[in-house]
């Protein structure tokens, strides 16, 4: 009896190992893979598309297919969430193909993964803007939409690249800027003025080098350095002589005149 069950048992183990996944795909065509995937993404069903797309990315393997796959992969990750994935894919083939025809493409859409606009549902409720929230993943895209301006300058990604670039050093200005404020309302008058330094110094251009040059200017009074004061508040006059920086009562409260945010409580 033993020895029955032992060999049923054994049969039993050998038919498992033995089996393997059913490829649901396994009788399609690369190609025709790559049109269903490319089907399913146009319908959004990203779920679906990645599946085939990752079959069409291994069978096709050093054709342009699989090149293409990759780069559809990429954004299909992108658009389920997946941006870790879909940046980690982009960087594999900048590596593998740098001369691609699709390469501004690529770093097009490697930017437009960093730039996440979206602050969701938390971020619109309290009011919550760009320039709070970490900057290396617009700093990341800046560099990826750069790539777009200075190596592919009549590519059709180009315009919408460059006006992207312009809106990052806007944010990465405001977020200067609103950490200076901040240690200007708690009275780490060194940091803030460090910090809003750095906006006036790397972006002389966007508009909030207004508020900058502003808490320069209290940060220096209340440091008691009075010609650093004065030559940050000369420069707010002629570059801004319209500044609500430079009314009285602003100048007198030393805290920028907004309404602060609800969750802010400094």
């Amino acid at each position: 009896m033993h020895a029955g069950w032992l060999a049923l048992f054994l049969s039993v183990a050998l038919a498992a190992c033995g089996s393997t996944p059913k490829d649901e795909f396994a009788n399609i065509p690369p190609d025709k893979l790559y049109a269903d995937a490319k089907d399913d993404a146009a319908e959004g069903n990203y779920e679906t598309a990645l599946k085939k797309l990752e079959k069409v990315e291994a069978r096709a393997s050093g054709t342009l297919l699989s090149q293409q796959a990759q780069i559809d992969l990429a954004y299909a990750y992108f658009r389920t969430g997946e941006k870790a994935q879909a940046l980690a894919k982009l960087d594999r083939f900048i590596r593998l193909h740098p001369t691609s025809p699709a390469m501004d493409y690529v770093y097009y859409l490697q930017g437009l993964i960093n730039f996440n606009e979206n602050l969701g549902l938390f971020g619109r409720v309290a009011n919550q803007d760009l320039s709070e929230r970490d900057q290396q993943a617009s700093r990341d895209a800046y560099e990826s939409f750069k790539q777009v301006v200075d190596r592919f300058p009549t590519s059709k990604y180009a315009e919408d690249a460059r006006l992207r670039m312009n809106h990052i050093v806007n944010s990465l200005a405001a977020g200067e800027v609103h950490v200076a404020r901040y240690y200007l309302r708690r009275g780490a008058y060194v940091a803030a003025a460090n910090r809003a330094q750095a906006a006036v110094t790397e972006f002389r251009q966007s508009p909030a080098i207004e508020e900058g040059l502003y808490i320069l200017a209290q940060s220096y009074d209340k440091l008691g350095l009075e010609p650093l004061r004065d030559d940050a508040l000369r420069i707010l006059k002629q570059s801004f002589p319209s500044s609500r920086f430079l009314e009285g009562n602003v100048a007198a409260s030393g805290t920028q005149p907004t309404k602060k945010p609800w969750y802010q409580f400094w």
